[in-house]
């Protein structure tokens, strides 16, 4: 199983929200390339980035941050928000991100999914957001009215072979994850399910490898100091 520590920005700063309420946000760093090398210090193999600003535009607004991260570590990232086109996605692949992750476009332009797996294979994933089984976008401020079940099906059937899964209800909430829900979605669409939401302990690291999950990214625990990076990549590759 992989860890991914998260590095969320907005205004160019290492930023963490509370179940995405853009007015409960905490600033970790102003220096989200020194958080970048930090993770990767610790074992890191890959690192999740959200651009929370272009979540909320609808376009990719922190490409300098994102490029600046890129110059400074050796490991692969992925970056989601605000990707709505085939152009979003081709810039931030030709800064040099491995993946690009497909939220809101996936539920209101379907098509747009297939068109890009076409052209761009794995180097797609696709982020559903859901709160009580019900897929949440733009930034999670709309509920996008399909149920994550539905969707991951559909994504499945365009081609996506990864599936970020959020549960809304515990992100930043340091509540522990419910293992169950990813594994349900894993066994039920066929997708790899990296689990995303509310992981605080090593408890919760065992729990999703237990439940055979790909991966799963981390975010306050380790910004906290709850949850210890480098025991955590120990659990979960061991």
């Amino acid at each position: 199983m992989i860890i991914f520590p998260a590095i969320d920005l907005r205004g160019g700063k290492c930023v963490r929200l509370i179940q995405g309420d853009f007015d409960k946000e905490t600033v970790y760093s102003d220096d989200p390339q020194a958080t970048a090398l930090k993770w990767q210090g610790m074992g890191a193999k890959f690192l999740h980035v959200v651009d929370l600003d272009g979540a909320r535009k609808g376009s990719p607004q922190n490409l300098d941050a994102i490029k600046k991260i890129l110059d400074a570590i050796e490991i692969p990232i992925e970056v989601g928000g605000g990707i709505r086109t085939l152009d979003d996605a081709e810039k931030l692949l030709s800064l040099g991100v491995r993946r690009v992750i497909l939220g809101s476009v996936a539920v209101e332009n379907p098509a747009l999914v297939e068109e890009a797996v076409k052209k761009f294979g794995d180097k797609i994933v696709v982020g559903i957001d859901a709160r009580d089984g019900i897929v949440a976008v733009h930034g999670w401020e709309k509920s996008g009215n399909v149920k994550v079940v539905e969707l991951a099906k559909k994504i499945v059937a365009a081609g996506v072979k990864t599936i970020i899964y959020t549960d809304i209800s515990k992100d930043g909430m340091l509540s522990g994850v419910n293992a169950e829900i990813f594994s349900e979605l894993q066994n039920s669409s066929g997708a790899e399910i990296i689990a995303s939401g509310g992981v605080k302990s090593l408890e919760d690291i065992r729990a999703l490898k237990s439940a055979k999950i790909s991966g799963v990214i981390v975010g306050k625990a380790i910004y906290t100091g709850a949850l210890d990076l480098k025991s955590a990549i120990e659990l979960a590759e061991g």
